[in-house]
């Protein structure tokens, strides 16, 4: 994991959260983890590929995912529905679209899959080879945990695909 594509993951998520939840964040220590991540009761999981790759997670408890979309719909929701789960699918989705903006901007352009939310504990994820960055970042509605596997693609592979060679005797 290439430590220069943790800021603009970070501050990203500074941004997306004061922007759409109204809340200051506060980020705490820093970790490498090797293993894979046991799933919290939420986790956002986004693809990134092109001339970054990898994937970035973001991890917080049901409770935290209600109290984020009331606050981002600015209505009281009282359980993790269906539009709850949306908005927090979405929210991971817009600090990842930021980020990669922010990669952009220092030279490394990547495209970013749909969101996909993971609901459950004791789910394992692995992020195979690659060792994650975990950033955990407070704000008064609780502890969003950012997980960042990501590795600057090889030399000639930016877009994530190994080129395949044409057989013998083909038309082009």
């Amino acid at each position: 994991m290439n430590v220069r594509f943790m800021n603009p993951f970070v501050e990203a998520a500074y941004e997306v959260l004061k922007a759409e939840a109204r809340v200051s964040v506060t980020r705490g220590n820093l970790s490498l983890e090797k293993s894979a991540l046991t799933a919290d009761e939420v986790t956002v999981l986004v693809s990134l590929v092109g001339q970054v790759q990898g994937v970035a997670l973001y991890g917080l408890s049901t409770a935290m995912g209600v109290a984020l979309v009331s606050s981002m719909m600015m209505q009281e929701f009282n359980e993790f529905d269906d539009l709850a789960r949306s908005g927090v699918a979405e929210l991971g989705n817009v600090i990842t679209g930021r980020a990669s903006v922010k990669l952009a901007e220092a030279g490394f352009v990547s495209n970013i899959s749909p969101p996909t939310l993971i609901q459950g504990t004791g789910v394992r994820i692995s992020t195979l080879d690659f060792a994650r960055i975990v950033v955990p970042l407070s704000c008064p509605l609780g502890t969003l945990t950012v997980h960042l596997a990501l590795r600057e693609a090889p030399t000639g592979k930016a877009d994530g695909l190994v080129p395949i060679p044409e057989p013998p005797g083909s038309i082009s």
